[in-house]
């Protein structure tokens, strides 16, 4: 653990330039031991912030230092990216165009997540009203350990860093993968999210939960007799039962009293129980691999606001944890490819790269999440993302054209002309990103023309 004696204080020049430059070689040599102690080591996972000082300063600092002092070994970097509405400091968008524009070069692959999908995530899947950094991070840690889990345990196909890396970047300034997880399932959710009473009284209703053979909505009830256990309210049986009464395929006699023997010798109630579900089923049952898959094609589970259906894909890696089989796995995809909505590039056919890896995702005991068998990490390389660009780009704009802030930036020993420079890199990046999505024959014709 290195710690410096002041902080940044929201500004890239004084991370990079001024107190950078004071602790960079302590940080270096502690980062050469460790280096030391590995007997392969494959790369760099570098985490950090583009909108502060310290993470945008410094580590740009730190990576240029890498790529000299490490040559090859891969540096993949989990960015929080800034978010729409969201901000941290009102010079967010300065500091992330600066080390975006510094670090293009030394970052071999950044998975870019941000604050308020983040906390959207939070609130609508795991019920946290009011989610804090605790929160993120945890939910975080998942796509980190969905990552590196190829590396740290056994599966039917592992995934090494360099390996995901060269499916899911054609280009090496295109690298810059949507990150998704699924299922995010909040702990209490899990437990009770099927077993409401409505529909476990509507259980009782279906021929497939009866003790005995016949099929009640052939005939009429004269009487039922509902027994509830446990967590169950007068208010939730009422509404239940009105539901019930509403259905036509459950019909009463007309004349039916309260009880259950109308009559002495009609006295042979049919029994039903509900719910019947394994203990493997009840934990799991709307976790299919199939499920799983098309939840990382929706923009809610998505790390980064941005919406893939604006935008083509061009890699699609998906990294499975738990009981998967590869046989679901090219199911899913064959599904997935159907749709209108999930669109490739025309130069890349294939498109998905899979790991599969048989450790289930862990999580923290006592926490939000909710511990399931199977779960799925998708990294994809989308032109989508160029929206998150583009926004960030702007806001750069409005701030820069009255030169607001720039001061405190020359006055750690910045260039203005960086400004002008990172901004032109970041045009150049849009650029790309808007050509790799346009098809082979509109290039042609670009080209003839």
């Amino acid at each position: 653990m290195i710690t410096g004696k002041e902080d940044a204080a929201n500004n890239y020049a004084r991370g990079h330039y001024t107190i950078g430059k004071e602790i960079i070689d302590q940080v270096l040599d502690r980062i050469r031991k460790l280096a030391d102690q590995c007997t392969g080591l494959q790369g760099f996972l570098v985490f950090r912030s583009f909108g502060g000082g310290t993470g945008s300063g410094f580590t740009s600092l730190l990576m240029e230092r890498l790529s000299v002092d490490y040559g090859k070994k891969s540096k993949l970097e989990f960015s929080i990216y800034p978010a729409p509405q969201v901000s941290t400091a009102v010079v967010e968008p300065y500091n992330s165009i600066l080390t975006t524009h510094s670090t293009l070069e030394h970052s071999d692959c950044a998975f870019m997540v941000d604050n308020e999908a983040i906390y959207d995530i939070c609130r609508r899947n795991l019920d946290i009203e009011r989610p804090t950094y605790t929160n993120l991070n945890r939910l975080i840690s998942q796509v980190v350990s969905s990552i590196t889990a190829s590396l740290r345990f056994d599966g039917a196909l592992n995934v090494d860093l360099t390996e995901f890396q060269t499916n899911l970047v054609p280009y090496p300034r295109i690298h810059f993968p949507l990150a998704t997880y699924a299922p995010v399932v909040s702990a209490e959710r899990a437990y009770h999210e099927q077993l409401s009473v409505a529909e476990i009284t509507n259980s009782c209703f279906e021929p497939a939960n009866q003790m005995v053979k016949c099929d009640p909505r052939h005939g009429k009830y004269m009487a039922c007799c509902l027994l509830y256990r446990g967590d169950v309210v007068p208010k939730d049986v009422n509404a239940a039962i009105a539901t019930i009464k509403t259905k036509r395929s459950i019909q009463f006699v007309d004349w039916c009293p309260t009880n259950l023997v109308p009559y002495p010798r009609i006295h042979f109630p049919l029994a039903t129980y509900a719910p019947v579900i394994s203990a493997e089923k009840a934990y799991h049952e709307q976790l299919s691999v199939a499920e799983i898959t098309n939840s990382c094609f929706e923009p809610a589970n998505q790390m980064v606001k941005c919406d893939p259906r604006h935008g083509k894909y061009m890699a699609c890696c998906l990294l499975y944890r738990g009981d998967v089989v590869p046989k679901d796995v090219n199911a899913a995809i064959a599904t997935i490819k159907t749709k209108r909505s999930i669109q490739f590039v025309d130069w890349c056919p294939t498109g998905f790269k899979v790991g599969i890896n048989y450790q289930p995702p862990t999580v923290v005991p006592g926490g939000d999440l909710a511990k399931v068998q199977r779960a799925v990490c998708m990294l994809s390389n989308t032109t989508a993302i160029a929206e998150a660009w583009a926004r960030l780009d702007h806001k750069f704009d409005l701030m820069y054209a009255k030169r607001a802030f720039v001061h405190w930036y020359v006055g750690e020993g910045m260039e203005e002309g960086e400004f002008s420079e990172a901004r032109e890199d970041m045009a150049a990046l849009e650029k790309d990103y808007e050509e790799v999505g346009l098809d082979s024959y509109e290039d042609e014709e670009e080209g003839e023309e």
